[in-house]
C-alpha cells in the first residue's frame, strides 16, 4: 500500500479517536510527503518509495535530535511530545537490520568493491546506502565501515 494512502487512514482514524498526539505526528509526516511531492524531483506525481523512506529517516532523526537538546535544557514535557512522534513515524519504516545484519552486509560490500583503506569508504557507503536504505540508520553503517577499513 501507498504510504501517503496509509497516512490518510491512519489520519482519519486518529481524528475518529481524538488522538491529538497521533494526529500531529501524522501531520508532519503528510506535510512533508507534499512538500516532497511539490519538489522539483518528482514527474509522475508519485514519490518513490527510496524518497519516502529518506524523508521518514529524516522526520525520525530530527525528533530524536530535538528530544536529545530538549532533555539537556531540562524540558522533559517537550522531550517526551518528540520522542512520542518519533515512534509512531518509526512505524512506517521497514525493520532496522540488527548490528550483525549491517557488519555482515558491509563485508560483503568492501569484498565485492575490494575496499581496503579509508580511502574507498566512499565507495563503500555508496553501495551500501543503497542496499540498506530504510533499513539502517546510515550514522550506525558508517560506524562500521570506518572501523572495518581503519
Amino acid at each position: 500500500m501507498n504510504l501517503e494512502i496509509k497516512i490518510n487512514e491512519d489520519l482519519k482514524q486518529a481524528m475518529r479517536e481524538k488522538d491529538k498526539r497521533k494526529l500531529n505526528a501524522l501531520r508532519a509526516i503528510k506535510a512533508a510527503l507534499l512538500l516532497e511531492k511539490t519538489g522539483k524531483d518528482v514527474t509522475s506525481g508519485e514519490i518513490p518509495e527510496t524518497v519516502e523512506l529518506k524523508l521518514l529517516q529524516k522526520l525520525v532523526k530530527q525528533r530524536k535530535e530535538s528530544a536529545a537538546i530538549y532533555r539537556e535544557q531540562n524540558r522533559p514535557d517537550l522531550a517526551d511530545e518528540e520522542e512520542y512522534q518519533a515512534a509512531i513515524i518509526e512505524k512506517y519504516l521497514p525493520e532496522q537490520m540488527s548490528e550483525e545484519e549491517i557488519e555482515a552486509a558491509v563485508d560483503k560490500a568492501i569484498e565485492e568493491t575490494g575496499a581496503a583503506t579509508m580511502k574507498d569508504m566512499g565507495r563503500v557507503m555508496g553501495m551500501i546506502t543503497k542496499q540498506l536504505a530504510g533499513k539502517a540508520d546510515n550514522k550506525v553503517i558508517s560506524g562500521i565501515v570506518r572501523r572495518k577499513l581503519s
